[in-house]
């Protein structure tokens, strides 16, 4: 019998019921004036007079109307140098024991972001939160006593003045409740190891040692590891090796692109749950089945806010306008990108944490990332941000009976005329005019401004297929591999210039 699984299935099943939904609306206003007591005597929070946008009568709206946007780099020239110098009380009280390294999906130089112990407990209490939401989800007992594979980034943390940096995943998993130690594979010694393709090759080695039930990772870098095991083992899928795997927790990245190509790594379908975790906090999860949603943890320790994600009021670095108008959860609608901004207890305030996303029902405070706010792809007017990218490769996907997991785009000049150049990494003999030739009228008959630039500045598009390999190989080469490295999907030309002659380089080798 299943007793273990049984009881801890019971458990949560009881918290669940035990515990209510939060009214997302009173809750991110004590959110906000919790955030603004605990900082009202940091120097940020005397310069924008915290404790007198406490006393105002509209707490949101003052602090919204006193404080100007940040991205990453403004906040880290104007106030988190002097954190990451030693200084105290700088935009949260004390100093922070830990930093994130985010190299995100613009450059090689990592940033370097806050994470307090108030944060490691928000992400802690997230996650439990994220466990408590498996009760909604037809699991059977036995699955309760199954292990986890987190394929994160390394948890051998480095330190440096007096800090410890890592990325958030490895900063995450190095904090683990005790009681999860025995579920968490590959375990501490082989997630400290530091180069991923060693790290990947200990655990291919290990993998029938573990009677793995759950995954969690980025979806590139998770399938990347499930075809190391399934070779290393010459296994036909990752059932094959671990049978009662059931779940895998997505994060980080829209998953779709990758689900064509995941589903041919298994025997038997699994529950995908969908996770919204950034080196700035825990944002969002998966709570029900019936979507594949995320609900915004409104009650945790990040304050939301949200601007229309238009042109007008997007600088082209992909900064926000000063004077771009924002607005609270309670004035959301559906059906409308929005520019994401966070405060937190990490000391982030009104800070653009770079995503875009849409609310797909208000009332549950449920949403979908959409894309990012640096890809967007707006020369000579076509307006394309990613899921609209994403939406239309699906199609071509479901056209020429293809997997197309990853791809980038740049708006390049051939002849002086502007084209969309896409590099889309999939295997098939459909020659590239004709893909070409099918992303185009796709993007025309699902996009209304793409279409009114294509009768104008934007000539055409062009498409050159790589193998899916060259997109992590690419990766690599700029950053680190695995852990929270994305594949950026919009390049500047100058950036463009340097993977076309990767890919020219890669290929040819």
């Amino acid at each position: 019998m299943e007793i273990i699984g049984s009881i801890i299935k019971g458990a949560i099943n009881l918290k669940g019921a035990l515990t209510s939904e939060p009214n997302h609306l009173d809750a991110q206003q004590k959110v906000l004036e919790q955030l603004l007591k605990t900082a009202s005597e940091t120097d940020f929070g005397k310069k924008y007079g915290f404790e007198s946008i406490l006393k105002s009568k509209d707490v949101q709206k003052e602090f919204a109307s006193k404080v100007p946007y940040f991205d990453y780099h403004q906040l880290l020239e104007q106030w988190w140098h002097r954190v990451i110098d030693g200084e105290e009380n700088v935009t949260w009280p004390g100093s922070p024991d830990y930093f994130a390294l985010s190299s995100g999906t613009t450059g090689k130089k990592s940033k370097r972001i806050p994470v307090t112990n108030e944060m490691i407990e928000s992400i802690r209490s997230a996650g439990i939160k994220q466990v408590e939401a498996l009760s909604n989800f037809d699991l059977p007992a036995s699955f309760f006593e199954k292990e986890i594979m987190m394929l994160g980034s390394s948890t051998d943390l480095q330190e440096k003045d007096g800090h410890l940096e890592g990325e958030i995943s490895g900063i995450s998993a190095s904090n683990i409740p005790f009681w999860f130690e025995g579920f968490y594979k590959p375990g501490k010694e082989i997630a400290q190891i530091d180069d991923w393709d060693r790290r990947v090759q200990r655990i291919a080695e290990k993998a029938k040692d573990w009677d793995i039930g759950a995954l969690s990772g980025i979806p590139s870098w998770m399938e990347l590891m499930l075809q190391k095991v399934i070779e290393y083992h010459n296994a036909e899928t990752i059932h094959d090796i671990w049978p009662n795997l059931q779940v895998y927790t997505s994060g980080g990245v829209a998953f779709a692109p990758y689900e064509k190509s995941f589903n041919n790594l298994l025997e038997d379908p699994i529950t995908v749950i969908d996770t919204y975790l950034a080196s700035e906090g825990f944002i969002a999860y998966q709570e029900r089945p019936e979507t594949d949603a995320m609900k915004l943890i409104t009650d945790n320790g990040v304050y939301f806010e949200f601007v229309p994600f238009q042109s007008e009021f997007i600088n082209q670095d992909g900064s926000l306008k000063q004077d771009a108008p924002s607005i609270t959860l309670a004035e959301v609608k559906t059906d409308q990108d929005y520019v994401l901004l966070i405060s937190t207890v990490s000391g982030a305030w009104r800070y653009i944490i770079g995503d875009t996303i849409e609310f797909t029902d208000v009332a549950r405070a449920e949403i979908r990332i959409t894309g990012r706010t640096k890809f967007f792809l707006n020369v000579v007017g076509s307006q394309l941000s990613v899921n609209k990218m994403n939406a239309a490769l699906r199609e071509i996907e479901e056209k020429f009976d293809l997997e197309i997991p990853e791809f980038t785009l740049s708006a390049t000049r051939i002849n002086d005329e502007f084209h969309h150049h896409w590099y889309l990494g999939t295997e098939t003999s459909v020659e590239n005019f004709v893909l070409a030739e099918a992303l185009d009228e796709v993007l025309k008959k699902t996009n209304k401004n793409y279409k009114v630039a294509r009768n104008k500045a934007l000539k055409g598009i062009k498409v050159t297929t790589v193998p899916s390999s060259t997109f992590s190989e690419w990766s690599g080469s700029q950053k680190k591999k695995g852990g929270q490295v994305k594949m950026e999907r919009v390049m500047s030309e100058e950036k463009f210039a340097e993977w076309e002659a990767f890919v020219s380089e890669n290929i040819s080798n």
